[in-house]
């Protein structure tokens, strides 16, 4: 079916600026969009995962180590100056 649709001037140059970064035509824009508004068709995803899949699988910890002889606090490891 053909038909003639008037926009508002800012509306019609959101589209010519979205068909020519998307390289569509401004005719498969509006049937996309008016497919979409009458439920004919499924938007498209328009936002990415905000995680990468992990490159390893999850794993349960190891078993936990003993403090040192006179450690009562793993608290006490952060300031050790020994360390530096």
């Amino acid at each position: 079916m053909a038909m003639n649709l008037r926009l508002k001037p800012e509306t019609a140059e959101a589209l010519r600026r979205a068909a020519a970064e998307q390289g569509r035509s401004q005719q498969q824009i509006a049937q996309e969009a008016i497919e979409i508004a009458l439920g004919l068709a499924v938007p498209p995803r328009s936002y990415k995962p905000p995680l990468p899949p992990p490159r390893i699988p999850y794993r349960e910890p190891g078993p936990l180590l003993p403090l040192p002889e006179g450690v009562t606090s793993s608290l006490e490891l952060l300031d050790r100056e020994d360390r530096f």
